[in-house]
């Protein structure tokens, strides 16, 4: 667990952006809650940088990296050199000190270095050692992604470390292990370590990626051609290597008689987290957030309070973060947020959208309509998925997210962006279709 005795461990501030005032007998509550860790340790993402931490190292982490060693990963051959290169740059962005094996995955998971059951501690002759190891990655076998993540979760779990990471890479679909094995290795691995996922190439599948990297509470994204594997593997170690604390709860209390709807990250992303509640003691709930380091994520927050008459006013909600601690206990992180509600007969109060709220409503909104668009596309519903991807491009436009109106102007011909009106393009690169639907959930940060 993180020891909090450090001045340098991020600093936590939540703010709560709502309109609390609710029409006579009115009983949703909405709020965006944003979540702010600032002024963390020096961590740098360079070889030997110094660190703030004890024995001037920045906090304990250990990285498993899991690169897919299946068959087709030698279609074309450049693929696994590519994976070895990136894999090797990776190792490169390690901090001294860190605990990291690499892990070769086919219809079975092989510890590639150091083996034997542990974890190595970078420096300059075991990343040497591990680039070695890596020459002799091979393709040939199949895919049996839960295989490699009980792997990775014995490796981690072998070291007494704050903040666990995983990597994972894939060209292909699970294929030699059933849809229920991966969720049961996933339920299992859930809340040991977070994990990034990346799909190279366009013959895996979308919707198993990006599953594992949300069970996980890690980055999802596509990398269609290979010789980009090293730049996005150096990155995802950058920010690795720059998180300061784990195992971070959204905890929220509510009074009696209130109940919550939902709660969903919406930035960076659009994560539901409202089945993922663990019980906190009298009417508290825990929301799990992963690991943070100097970063800044936006929550939706819905609760059904009782309903009142004009002029009473309760707390809705109260926001606090917390890390559990290894005796049971938490550690409060110091940062708290109150949502309220105040009933009123003015109706323009009343019927005011707060603009943070209307923003995430869009954005979820806009992510939900393009993974539906593009199933219907896929199963061959012409005017249902035209109707989707035309109020995607809609909202797209409305909330200024560009990267997401560029994807879909890469599937559908944009007629007028304002209305949604779209057509769909009869030719359609499926690199391009997969990162829109890889990337659906990005959002962009509302304007404050």
């Amino acid at each position: 667990m993180a020891n909090f005795s450090k001045s340098n461990v991020p600093q936590f501030s939540v703010d709560v952006y709502q309109n609390e005032y609710l029409p006579e007998g009115g009983r949703e509550v909405n709020a965006i809650v944003t979540v702010s860790a600032t002024g963390g340790g020096t961590v740098g993402s360079a070889v030997g940088a110094p660190h703030l931490y004890a024995a001037g190292r920045g906090p304990d982490a250990a990285v498993a990296i899991m690169v897919d060693c299946s068959g087709s990963m030698d279609y074309p051959p450049t693929k696994m050199r590519n994976a070895r290169e990136a894999t090797a740059a990776a190792i490169d962005t390690l901090r001294d000190g860190v605990h990291f094996a690499v892990i070769g995955g086919t219809h079975v998971a092989k510890e590639v270095y150091p083996a034997g059951g542990r974890l190595a501690v970078a420096d300059a002759a075991t990343r040497g050692q591990a680039k070695e190891a890596l020459r002799r990655l091979s393709a040939g076998g199949g895919t049996a992604i839960g295989t490699w993540l009980r792997l990775a979760d014995r490796l981690l779990s072998s070291a007494e470390v704050s903040i666990r990471h995983g990597i994972l890479l894939t060209d292909g679909r699970n294929e030699h292990e059933s849809p229920q094995d991966l969720k049961a290795a996933l339920d299992s691995c859930a809340g040991r370590f977070t994990c990034d996922a990346r799909g190279v190439g366009t013959d895996w599948e979308v919707k198993e990626v990006t599953g594992i990297a949300s069970a996980l509470l890690g980055t999802a994204d596509i990398v269609a051609d290979p010789a980009a594997l090293s730049a996005d593997f150096t990155q995802m170690m950058e920010t690795a290597m720059g998180k300061e604390v784990a195992d971070v709860a959204l905890r929220l209390w509510t009074p009696v008689g209130t109940e919550i709807k939902f709660v969903k990250q919406v930035a960076p992303t659009v994560e539901e987290l409202t089945d993922r509640r663990t019980e906190a003691g009298p009417r508290a709930g825990d929301y799990p957030t992963g690991s943070w380091g100097d970063e800044s994520r936006d929550y939706h927050v819905c609760v059904e309070v009782p309903s009142a008459g004009v002029g009473q006013e309760m707390l809705a909600a109260r926001v606090s973060l917390v890390v559990p601690q290894g005796d049971g206990g938490v550690h409060n992180l110091g940062a708290q947020g109150l949502v309220k509600a105040v009933w009123t007969d003015d109706m323009v109060a009343s019927t005011r959208i707060n603009a943070q709220v209307a923003h995430y409503t869009g954005q979820a909104e806009l992510a939900q309509v393009i993974q539906q668009g593009l199933d219907l596309r896929k199963s061959g519903d012409v005017d249902g998925a035209t109707a989707k991807l035309g109020r995607a491009v809609q909202l797209a436009s409305a909330s200024g997210n560009a990267d997401t109106a560029k994807l879909l102007a890469k599937v559908v011909d944009v007629v007028d962006a304002a209305a949604g009106t779209v057509r769909l393009k009869a030719r359609v690169d499926e690199a391009d279709e997969m990162t829109l639907e890889t990337r659906s959930t990005k959002t962009v940060r509302v304007k404050k």
